[in-house]
């Protein structure tokens, strides 16, 4: 397809369906749990990732290089993303996927503060504080109140850990030399670093197996094949043909469809605290990922 300027009927149905796989995702996590220790599925995850995005690369016949001015970059953004699925996992372990979810996705917060202070062309305008605000009373909200009886205190500080996690795994790929490769060498770099740190990890959370069952083999192959590898190259693939603000803009889907799911098919609570604290998330992503407007000279 030819590269677009604006988001057109095909690109929103793409990308709405695209925030309804990542809050999707937060269910599946949280059902295969059930089975699995959460550190050592995130390292399974990973590990199997490599494969896939060694098999993807291999087919559409690019390079596996690892070139040597972005190799401390790239082990740098290896660890963080261990720390960050580290985190979600055992937070989704936790707390419930509606409360994870609200936090977790608060990630463009975190990343615009980064940007701030590190890239000199993407300053805090007086909308993207207004919108900071907002979304920061939301993820206070969350994790401050329980009105709807579930989830924990520590889950939802993992779900937090993980979200700047994940913005910080953003900031080293956009402002260090990895900017210049290819992004399914960055996730190569990412999953093939993280699985060993998860793996050696998970020694220190419990016994690997809980309570398998054919689920939970199912939604671990899920995470490998759907999420990480064909959702993350179609994600790329949206980015190619869509201006990147608008893309942005519909993150603000993926905290208000797992909320929905995890009332759907878990039957979590969910109160008017956390609707409150989802509603200032959404708004605050919104205004945080608000397109710049241009000026016309005169």
């Amino acid at each position: 397809m030819e590269k677009k300027s604006q988001i057109d009927l095909f690109g929103a149905v793409a990308l709405t369906s695209f925030a309804l796989l990542l809050a999707f995702n937060q269910v599946v996590i949280k059902v295969t749990n059930g089975g699995l220790q959460p550190v050592f599925f995130a390292g399974l995850r990973s590990a199997g990732a490599v494969v896939c995005i060694w098999l993807w690369l291999r087919w559409r016949g690019i390079p596996l290089r690892f070139e040597k001015g972005t190799r401390t970059a790239g082990f740098a953004v290896g660890c963080v993303f261990a720390f960050e699925f580290l985190c979600l996992f055992v937070a989704l372990d936790l707390t419930a996927v509606s409360r994870a979810s609200v936090i977790f996705y608060s990630m463009p917060v975190w990343l615009a503060i980064m940007a701030h202070f590190i890239m000199p062309d993407d300053k805090i305008t007086p909308v993207k504080a207004v919108g900071l605000g907002l979304a920061l009373c939301g993820v206070a909200i969350a994790i401050l109140t329980r009105d709807d009886g579930v989830g924990s205190f520590w889950g939802d500080l993992a779900a937090l850990g993980a979200a700047v996690g994940w913005a910080v795994t953003a900031m080293i790929a956009k402002a260090s030399s990895l900017s210049r490769v290819r992004p399914e060498i960055q996730l190569m770099w990412q999953v093939g670093v993280s699985a060993p740190l998860l793996l050696f990890a998970a020694l220190f959370f419990g016994p690997f197996i809980r309570d398998i069952a054919p689920i939970h083999i199912a939604g671990l192959a899920f995470q490998i094949v759907v999420v990480v590898s064909a959702g993350f190259i179609f994600w790329l693939w949206l980015l190619s043909i869509y201006p990147a603000s608008g893309v942005a803009s519909f993150s603000f889907l993926s905290p208000v469809l797992a909320v929905a799911l995890g009332w759907l098919l878990l039957g979590e609570e969910v109160g008017p605290n956390l609707i409150m604290a989802l509603v200032l998330v959404a708004i605050g992503i919104l205004m945080v990922n608000r397109p710049k407007s241009r000026r016309t000279s005169v």
